[in-house]
């Protein structure tokens, strides 16, 4: 769709005009032809944003950041030999993927720069407009400190709080004295939510009408109170999707740029503000994570400033304050993930550390805080079984990978960005084998990936080890998958999988079984597993047991498991070694045809 031409009539009153695509039948076939489309908007609203579009997952940031810091281009991301240089740089270690050869744009170079510098991981171009000189802030695109503390960060969490602590630096502007901080006004709006309903849940359908379209200007009350009748209307509507369309069409005649951004926007938001650790998904909206009430509760009084420009710039890449630097607010914090912890009844031991600062206090917060993730982990590990259909769906959308929707039900959508899809592979099969259960290895350590407390991925599980492992009582199931599917599949996953899998072997007395899975299987990939011969370095000959199978057929076998009440690890190993029996004899295209005909055939069985 094509930017919106604006013609300002009167005052606040604007002519919008844009042109679409739509789709027509002739009477033979559909086509295509472009249409105008005007409005008048009066008294407009705006969307803020804090992250970007082509930026939608705030967890290539850490990542990203890795790759620029530890490079020689920091501090050289302005001249474009040096966007195509980190363009390069983030192809080669495995950041982003495309041909290299053919896109010559290096737009995501300015789309990660924008963010390091969004967040204070790396100083801000200023100019002499904005009151101060660059020599007083830092080196344009240099490390900050906050910068060298993520980058250092080794965890979820502390990632989270550098995250949390630029979120919070009132950065929007409000007026030519006041600007706030987006993050600071959803907390208001949910903890206001929470004085009349008891809850501070927000919907997405609330968020990306209510929310994201408004700020401390706007009269909270009414905020609010819209969102309630939204609730109360939703309830009774008979068509809830046709309804939240309705509401994106009412809300678009104020607004002068594209619909699709209601969606699109609040989509990037709510990630962004979920990055910060203190909040979490709740369905598809959001709620305060509850052992952070007292820290956003801290943090929602103070939504705007009148600080200078450079002080807030200087917050921004020094790292900004917390309530939880204040040996008070911290000692409440922790008390709250104490009392989390009482509720859910988990063992837990204070470590032996005076509780006499700040430090200490958060230091033994965030050791407690690792116990009630994995405790909560696991409680989800055991639910997965419930969630069959949807990590069959998921499979399904990661199969046909263009970015496409699947609606579970009048409330629920789900979807696989295409640049997550990686990620999300890994993910979906872990849940699988979560499902189908009977693992004795913590559903923590059966991945090899990191997640959020949401329990999404933030990402693929490193090179130096397997994606997943799962230990059963009398076997080990390795799991390998890859996103890629053309001849260069065998140089990427024959030796990392074939070393994976030898070094279980090599490390445990339990027989080892290696599953390889991918959408589309290339011939010199699965001779390399038919062999499936490794050395070790005293050159002792290996006989490894790995089956490739695509993800089609795993997700139809999956789905045959739970519609015939027969999920179990031994049926997937009889399927396993059906198949794995099958290489004797054959070349690697037989061998692939044999395979897909007896998960057919085990499937009508």
């Amino acid at each position: 769709m094509a930017k919106a031409k604006i013609i300002k009539i009167g005052q606040d009153v604007y002519q919008v005009t844009e042109t679409k695509k739509i789709k027509y039948n002739d009477g033979e076939k559909t086509k295509e032809k472009i249409v105008e489309e005007t409005r008048i908007v009066k008294e407009p609203i705006d969307i803020w944003l804090i992250g970007n579009t082509g930026m939608r997952n705030p967890w290539r940031i850490p990542s990203g950041f890795k790759v620029y810091a530890e490079s020689n281009l920091v501090g050289k991301l302005r001249e474009p030999k040096d966007q195509v240089a980190f363009k390069k740089l983030l192809f080669h270690t495995g950041e982003i993927g495309g041909d290299i050869n053919k896109d010559k744009d290096a737009s995501i170079t300015r789309k990660y720069r924008l963010m390091f510098n969004k967040y204070g991981f790396t100083y801000p171009e200023v100019t002499l407009k904005d009151g101060f000189s660059q020599t007083e802030l830092g080196p344009v695109d240099d490390l900050t400190p906050i910068g060298k503390t993520f980058y250092n960060a080794d965890t979820i969490s502390a990632q989270q709080e550098c995250f949390l602590r630029g979120l919070v630096v009132p950065m929007e502007k409000l007026s030519d004295e006041l600007c706030y901080s987006p993050l600071l006004w959803v907390l208001t709006v949910m903890f206001k939510l929470e004085e009349i309903t008891g809850d501070t849940k927000i919907n997405f359908i609330e968020f990306a009408v209510c929310v994201q379209t408004t700020n401390p200007n706007y009269d909270i009350d009414k905020v609010v109170e819209k969102i309630l009748n939204i609730r109360k209307s939703r309830m009774t509507s008979d068509n809830k999707k046709k309804y939240d369309r309705n509401l994106i069409d009412l809300a678009w005649e104020s607004y002068l740029k594209l619909k699709v951004n209601f969606r699109d926007y609040a989509d990037m938001n709510l990630r962004y503000i979920v990055s910060s650790g203190i909040v979490k998904r709740a369905g598809r909206g959001i709620c305060i994570v509850p052992e952070y009430r007292t820290l956003a509760y801290e943090l929602s009084k103070k939504v705007t400033s009148s600080e200078p420009l450079k002080e807030r710039y200087k917050q921004l890449c020094n790292g900004a304050p917390l309530p939880t630097d204040n040996i008070e607010t911290a000692n409440k914090v922790l008390q709250d993930l104490v009392s989390e912890l009482t509720t859910y009844n988990i063992p837990y031991n204070i470590p032996e550390v005076p509780l006499d600062s700040a430090a200490n206090i958060n230091m033994v917060r965030n050791s407690l805080k690792r116990d009630i993730d994995k405790f909560k982990e696991e409680e989800y590990a055991k639910h997965q079984y419930k969630e069959w259909k949807e990590i069959y769906e998921y499979m399904n959308l990661l199969v046909v990978n263009n970015g496409q929707e699947k609606e579970l039900n009048e409330d629920y959508t789900i979807k696989v960005p295409k640049s997550e899809a990686a990620a999300y592979l890994e993910w979906i099969l872990w849940r699988a084998f979560l499902a189908i259960n009977h693992i004795s290895n913590k559903p923590y350590e059966a991945r090899g990936f990191s997640i959020d407390q949401d329990y999404l991925p933030v990402g693929t599980a490193p090179g130096g080890g397997p994606d997943m492992v799962f230990e059963f009582e009398k076997y080990i199931i390795v799991v390998e998958v890859t996103m890629s599917t053309n001849s260069r599949q065998e140089a990427m996953e024959g030796e990392p999988v074939r070393r994976h899998v030898a070094d279980l072997v090599l490390n445990n007395d339990k027989p080892v079984y290696g599953i390889f899975i991918a959408n589309k299987i290339d011939s010199n990939t699965a001779e390399t597993f038919r062999i499936g011969v490794w050395y070790t370095q005293d050159d002792e000959k290996m006989a490894l047991r790995i089956v490739p199978f695509t993800l089609s057929q795993f997700a139809s076998f999956f789905k045959s498991l739970f519609e015939n009440n027969t999920a179990h690890p031994d049926k997937l190993l009889s399927l396993f070694t059906v198949c794995f029996d099958l290489k004797y004899g054959r070349e690697a295209p037989e061998w692939k045809r044999d395979i897909d005909f007896i998960v057919s055939e085990m499937i009508k069985n």
